[in-house]
């Protein structure tokens, strides 16, 4: 195999782990990462490319590979509104999405969350779960869903809420019922991503939390 793979959120917890997964990778030749901010990459693997995600259609022509991996995401804090957290989490990764499924990418994968339901009461999870109703719509032969719960790395803004999460979850992860809302590391998500990506697996499929840090 020799791939050209496009990745998007590759400055994220998770989505840097898959770029550094793929560099690694002898069967992948070629990786796009479109960032809103320049990355310095240590490999001649990587073009980056500064993008405005509101005219994501200008940039087509930088979709045309074999596999997207959709990382994406941001916060209410971030945000400042949920309308604009929805743009990033829903409008944004659909579009990509789409157009990549225009330009001949079949094999998607996409990070979501725990939880995910389009009629969920909490918006993130409701964001989460629209998204991926969307891009099942899409003309992918594969499609890799990935629902992690709290994700752990290292990231450019501190929040505490996941600063609490990463040393209260895991005791409380040992009481019945709460180990769906165990932590993961970043990392252990992109091996997994990778690894579900090159597999000959088609169609639809979903990994939670207990087969993904399996």
């Amino acid at each position: 195999m020799s791939l050209k793979v496009v990745v998007i959120g590759a400055t994220g917890v998770v989505g840097s782990q898959v770029v550094e997964a793929l560099i690694k990778h002898v069967a992948i030749k070629e990786i796009v990462t479109l960032t809103r901010k320049p990355v310095q990459y240590d490999s001649t693997k990587v073009l980056n490319v500064v993008i405005n995600f509101e005219e994501i259609e200008s940039y087509s022509k930088l979709l045309e590979a074999d596999i997207l991996f959709s990382c994406l995401g941001t916060t209410l804090k971030q945000a400042r509104s949920l309308e604009a957290q929805k743009k990033v989490d829903v409008t944004y990764q659909y579009k990509v999405a789409k157009i990549a499924s225009e330009q001949g990418i079949t094999n998607y994968s996409l990070v979501s969350s725990s939880g995910a339901n389009v009629k969920s009461s909490n918006a993130y999870l409701q964001m989460k779960g629209e998204l991926e109703s969307l891009v099942l719509k899409l003309n992918f032969s594969k499609v890799s869903i990935f629902q992690p719960s709290l994700l752990l790395g290292k990231r450019s803004d501190l929040r505490v809420g996941e600063l609490i999460g990463k040393y209260i979850l895991p005791v409380l992860c040992f009481i019945p019922g709460l180990k769906k809302y165990a932590p993961i590391k970043g990392e252990v998500v992109a091996k997994k991503m990778l690894e579900v990506a090159l597999n000959n697996e088609v169609g639809v499929n979903y990994y939670r939390l207990d087969e993904i840090s399996c």
